[in-house]
């Protein structure tokens, strides 16, 4: 990415359920509890959420439930309760892990540990001598049997499988573990010199380049810096503030307007995952952004998003009551949500995100145009969401496993994405996540010396720049009455069949989307396509394709290239290209079921491709009606009260609405102080 923002500047404060603000670094405590305060602090927490530690309470006395929850629940009842009873209970379901194989690799380690170290030290008096000594047998093997797992700090590994529960082990027995306090000084020293860095390159601005699965292992990584505040006092949010002081306010902008299931929010979808489907990482997303809601709670963009926390005021999820009861602080300032931004830009992984309204049945926007970093991305430079009640426009194919034939020859490929492709015959792609890619879909390359087009920290990255740095966010502004966005993607694909892609945008609040491509290619009979992945087969309207997905509608006018070739992929064909199908052997939920290609109908060696697309109720009929006009190496568009220029051969342009006439920026101006 070429955006570099400018410093931060921080208000740093303390968590009123932690110590008091002001407290500094200070020694490890050498009572138990100390992970997440002192006895008498935990049962002041429970009298001051008299309402919700109650069914903390009855989880931990119940039977059944996952062992995250119950373990969880059953050593902070045992601590604030001082139930022996419990407390052995707890113990006796932790030395089944302490007891087990030593797990490493791909696995979730880590939560392991974790799970292990919250019952060491909220428990301590419920242990045997021996007990204590196997468990710190136990957590010294599972820490060096591991030392070579998950170290690319990129990746999810780092943060969610690995070292949240090193660290919390560390914590935990920091003065009867001899091993341990070495073993913290390394996590940190690798915090510090590789991973507080990655944050602040893949992450400025709260958004992080490996999508969707930031939701898995934030929340974890976001526990262990609340427990190092209690036990150190270390603020390790100050270290990687690009990241941290917006993260909430990315997280809230990566949510899809309305409630689902159980009063949840979904997530919206970014690379691998999706949750297309109910699960518990939505409640790890609501208690991150409420960690870090409570950490800045002077802001006032923070106290926003606490607002609209507090419309899923418990978790979806009955076991997780812990995490409404730890998490969830009612005495933070409640601000105006009405009055929050409605867009958000992350530099850092090149993520653009818009919506028209705080209200419930707002239209939702989302634009992605970053570099490369890891392994859960994917070729999608370019790629757009638009919801409205539903998904509209969304992202292709099924995550049926990493690596699978569908996974690398359609789900991660450029073809499963809202944007566009440029068939090159005679392209070919090295195989990707370990799979092997036999499906030439015309996208983006892909030539990285990693097979999962991973690295393994910032340093790395920027020794091969020139590989990874492969898109750029010229231009955004928001400007009330509309929002645009300009990216250049022309480095996301090989340069032996395309010399340029940008990609304009410009949404029309409330509803309405102009999008204007140009695209040049090497020569002109590569075939140049425009994709929209369409939650629902369209139908014909005039003009326009109409997309009904519930109670949501998008309407599609092609308005470049003139007498377009317009295909409609569905069914047995959506997963099938080049003569071969990658159907998914697993279907994980609610997925675009067509892709709708658009082409030219002549060969040419520079195309331009310009959609208006509205979003609307189900039940609205009139689509956008725009008409294009061409000369003077420009394009106008009017459409309702607006016109809109773009330039043919510059990235610029201007907007005309209710007698006033604004040009298209020319920089990325920021809806926030960075």
């Amino acid at each position: 990415m070429t955006v570099k923002p400018a410093s931060i500047c921080l208000c740093w404060i303390v968590l009123v359920t932690l110590r008091p603000a002001g407290a500094g670094p200070h020694p490890v405590p050498r009572e138990h509890p100390r992970l997440l305060g002192s006895r008498q602090e935990l049962r002041n927490l429970a009298q001051a959420r008299a309402q919700t530690y109650p069914r903390v309470a009855a989880v931990a006395r119940q039977s059944g439930g996952d062992d995250y929850s119950k373990l969880i629940s059953l050593a902070l009842v045992s601590a604030i309760e001082d139930d022996q009873t419990l407390g052995r209970a707890a113990v006796e379901k932790a030395m089944k892990y302490v007891a087990g194989p030593i797990r490493k690799g791909h696995t979730t380690f880590g939560t392991d540990l974790a799970l292990c170290a919250i019952v060491y030290d909220l428990c301590y008096d419920a242990w045997t001598a021996e007990q204590r000594r196997q468990c710190h047998e136990y957590m010294n093997q599972t820490i060096e049997a591991n030392v070579q797992s998950e170290t690319h700090v990129f990746h999810n590994g780092w943060y969610g499988y690995k070292n949240w529960g090193i660290g919390l082990a560390c914590y935990a027995a920091y003065y009867e573990n001899p091993r341990a306090p070495e073993y913290l000084r390394v996590l940190r020293d690798d915090w510090l010199n590789r991973a507080a860095p990655a944050l602040e390159l893949a992450g400025a601005g709260g958004g992080w380049a490996e999508g969707y699965y930031t939701n898995y292992f934030l929340y974890e990584w976001l526990f262990f810096c609340e427990v190092a505040r209690h036990c150190e006092g270390l603020d390790y949010y100050a270290e990687a503030p690009q990241f941290f002081r917006h993260r909430a306010v990315a997280s809230l902008f990566e949510t899809y307007p309305g409630l689902g299931t159980y009063n949840s929010r979904r997530s919206i979808p970014m690379g691998d995952g999706g949750g297309r489907t109910f699960g518990g990482d939505r409640d790890k997303v609501l208690s991150a952004r409420r960690i870090l809601v409570n950490h800045f709670r002077d802001d006032p963009a923070h106290q926003a998003v606490h607002a609209f926390n507090e419309t899923t005021p418990r978790s979806s999820v009955g076991n997780y009551a812990y995490k409404d009861f730890l998490w969830r602080d009612p005495t933070v300032p409640k601000g105006d949500l009405s009055t929050l931004r409605l867009s958000h830009v992350s530099p850092g992984p090149g993520y653009v995100y818009a919506r028209s309204s705080w209200d419930e049945d707002a239209t939702y926007f989302f634009f992605k145009c970053g570099d490369r970093f890891t392994a859960h991305q994917h070729l999608d430079v370019g790629h757009f969401l638009i919801y409205k009640h539903e998904e509209l426009a969304g992202d292709g194919g099924h995550y049926d496993s990493f690596g699978t034939l569908h996974d690398v020859n359609y789900h991660l490929r450029t073809i499963a994405h809202s944007t566009i492709l440029v068939h090159d015959p005679a392209e070919t792609w090295p195989g990707i996540r370990a799979g092997t890619v036999t499906g030439n879909d015309g996208g983006q390359h892909h030539a990285w010396p990693h097979h999962n087009g991973a690295v393994a920290d910032p340093a790395e990255w920027q020794r091969r720049r020139s590989l990874y740095d492969n898109a750029d966010l010229p231009a955004f502004e928001d400007a009330g009455a509309y929002v645009y966005v300009a990216g250049d993607c022309t480095r996301a694909y090989s340069p032996a069949k395309l010399s340029c892609f940008t990609r304009q945008i410009v949404f029309l609040r409330p509803d309405t989307f102009l999008i204007f491509d140009r695209v040049r290619a090497t020569k002109p009979e590569f075939r140049k396509t425009w994709v929209l992945q369409a939650m629902k087969p369209p139908t014909a309207a005039d003009r326009c394709l109409v997309v009904t997905n519930g109670k949501g509608r998008l309407f599609l006018q092609t308005l470049l290239p003139e007498n377009p070739q317009v295909r409609l992929v569905t069914g047995a064909d959506l997963y099938a290209y080049g003569g071969r199908s990658y159907a998914p052997s697993t279907n994980t939920g609610p997925a675009p079921e067509c892709r709708i290609e658009i082409s030219p109908n002549e060969s040419r060696t520079t195309d331009y491709f310009l959609h208006v697309l509205k979003a609307t109720d189900a039940q609205d009929n009139g689509g956008p009606a725009a008409t294009a006009t061409i000369g003077n190496g420009t394009v106008q568009v009017a459409v309702g009260t607006a016109t809109i220029t773009f330039d043919m051969d510059t990235v610029g342009g201007a907007v005309e609405q209710a007698g006033r006439r604004s040009d298209l920026a020319q920089t990325v101006v920021l809806p926030y102080s960075f």
